[in-house]
């Protein structure tokens, strides 16, 4: 199903009161949509000119340069590829610091790092829709995040659907189909079964397909 809009914002907006910065986490499994989501329900709250902003946990993956060192160059897009304090700390900063601008960095997928200070989320920013995989996952260190948000959205999405779209993301790329399907198994779907089965109840879940 396509998730309701109109339903989605409303809950956004009965959670705000008093015009405060409110933090929405928006989780699911690798390939759930939740980009896509974030970024329309952004469009759909007014985006910038309304104050509503998307801050991707993507931008936190380590440096291929540390996953190397870490022998986690393979696994990369695993919960612990990801600098979980660095997050916790701009989270932090964008829950408290609501005077002043907060820089985050944003993952480039051309180049495959992070670009640190990518996009401002200024004090004029109310809604922040914050997107990832692990974001409501209860294990150390990720299980620390879920005081920062004011309300979480979970995409449920089926593990065969999952998959089609995880080997279709990676043919994209210009994986043959065997390469495709070697990164999908090996390291997505292990991912999205990591997220499924540790993650949090959300105040709210989608279903969709």
């Amino acid at each position: 199903m396509t998730p309701d809009l109109d339903a989605l914002a409303a809950r956004i907006m009965a959670t705000q009161s008093d015009d405060c910065r409110i933090l929405v986490a928006i989780a699911g499994a690798p390939a759930s949509g939740k980009s896509t989501l974030s970024d329309r329900l952004c469009h759909h709250l007014g985006g910038d000119e309304a104050g509503a902003a998307v801050v991707p946990m993507d931008g936190f993956h380590f440096d291929d340069a540390i996953l190397k060192q870490r022998d986690l160059l393979n696994r990369k897009g695993a919960p612990n590829t990801f600098d979980v304090g660095g997050l916790q700390r701009i989270l932090a900063a964008l829950k408290t610091e609501t005077d002043q601008d907060v820089y985050v960095p944003l993952f480039d997928r051309g180049l495959e790092l992070s670009r640190g200070s990518a996009r401002c989320i200024s004090p004029r920013h109310k809604i922040i829709l914050v997107e990832g995989n692990y974001l409501l996952l209860g294990q150390a260190p990720w299980d620390q995040l879920a005081p920062m948000f004011d309300l979480s959205i979970y995409l449920d999405v089926a593990e065969t659907v999952l998959r089609a779209r995880l080997l279709q993301r990676w043919r994209d790329h210009g994986f043959d189909a065997a390469s495709a399907q070697e990164k999908a198994l090996g390291n997505d779907i292990p991912n999205a079964i990591t997220v499924s089965t540790k993650s949090r109840p959300a105040d709210v879940t989608v279903t969709s397909s």
